[in-house]
């Protein structure tokens, strides 16, 4: 499958019918692993990345139980596809901006990737739509295990899986829920609620992970370390939490309906209008807006949508995947012509009116 192909479907984790799902984008989980044969990805010659690359693509094109899968070379591909793979969450920034023999396995429905020579030699994700941990959790396991009846993981006794950074080791795991809280931000309860994870050791990180900005009201909470602790644990205090969240945010829309109804329904009338008949709109001012609409299609304010159209806009309006779409090259100010386009074509009733 090519990836222009990719880019019209819709993923396991945009399908917007999970769990709790008005709130909850996507449940993921990580985990990071390395071979024991060979040293860590950044003390690795490059003759040894190629090695590391080469037989884990070998060995993993072997696992019969993996048949709808296809095995990317990151040096063969542009940055425009490097791009696109962040943009659908199949890779880390980390990975496309890296150096050396790089790969990426996908499956092409979505619900799992294979990252070789990132951080580490392996990270493995898995990628639910809702709040689903458990699914992801014995999803990933059953990954793990085919790949170690392959491969041999750097293991220690004492200290469990040896991982290049040390926040991962132990169980290398990462578990992480994706969720959507317009309302906190609008009440400005948001960093009461940031706070109030820093203290119980889960993490609060923007829609592409570590390092990136928080944009579209999207927000990604996650354990911040694993040694000492076992997988179930780990999955169980995000799984705890992140209800929690869910009720925080359910109470601000609730106050916002309740408290300032017609400025609440202006705002997102606003939003609406200007996705509908924008000419032009960067992807920054797009997530803004949409994350406007979503909550107002969440709360009956906007009937005429669905929540995986919304869902999928946020993706498919992304740099790269405007340009997947259009297969062809489009530079900044032809993109916010073609972004505004699209957004219309998907947003505007038959009718032309997009009131």
């Amino acid at each position: 499958m090519k990836l222009e192909e990719l880019a019209g479907k819709c993923g396991e984790w945009l399908r917007g019918s999970g769990p709790e799902s008005d709130i909850v984008i996507s449940s993921r989980i990580r985990l990071a692993r390395n071979l024991a044969e060979f040293p860590f990805v950044r003390r690795a010659s490059k003759e040894e990345r190629t090695q590391i690359a080469k037989s884990t693509r070998a060995k993993i094109e072997t696992i019969k139980e993996w048949t709808n899968i296809q095995v990317l070379e990151l040096e063969r591909l542009d940055e425009v596809d490097r791009q696109f793979l962040v943009e659908r969450q199949l890779m880390s920034r980390e990975m496309a901006d890296g150096e050396g023999d790089r790969s990426v396995v996908i499956d092409l429905d979505e619900r799992f990737s294979v990252m070789i020579n990132e951080e580490d030699h392996l990270r493995i994700q898995v990628m639910c739509s809702g709040l689903d941990l458990p699914a992801a959790w014995e999803r990933i396991d059953e990954l793990d295990n085919q790949l170690e009846r392959k491969l041999t993981y750097a293991f220690h006794d004492t200290f469990g899986y040896l991982t290049a950074c040390p926040t991962n080791v132990g169980t290398g795991l990462r578990v992480s829920v994706m969720l959507h809280l317009p309302a906190l931000v609008i009440t400005r309860e948001i960093e009461k609620v940031f706070r109030s994870l820093q203290k119980i050791n889960v993490a609060v990180r923007g829609l592409y992970g570590e390092g990136s900005q928080f944009m579209g009201d999207f927000y990604q909470i996650s354990n911040q370390i694993t040694l000492g602790r076992t997988e179930a644990e780990l999955v169980n205090t995000v799984q705890e939490v992140v209800p929690r969240i869910i009720e925080y945010e359910r109470r601000a829309r609730d106050f916002l309906v309740n408290e300032s109804e017609q400025d609440l329904h202006d705002d997102v009338s606003r939003a609406y209008g200007i996705l509908c008949t924008a000419k032009k709109i960067s992807s920054e001012e797009t997530l803004h807006y949409l994350s406007k609409v979503r909550m107002g299609v969440n709360l009956g304010l906007i009937r005429s949508i669905e929540i995986a159209t919304i869902n999928k806009l946020f993706v498919h309006t992304q740099p790269a995947h405007l340009q997947k779409l259009r297969g062809h090259h489009l530079s900044v100010a032809d993109r916010n012509i073609e972004r505004a386009s699209y957004l219309q074509s998907h947003l505007v009733p038959k009718n032309g009116n997009a009131n």
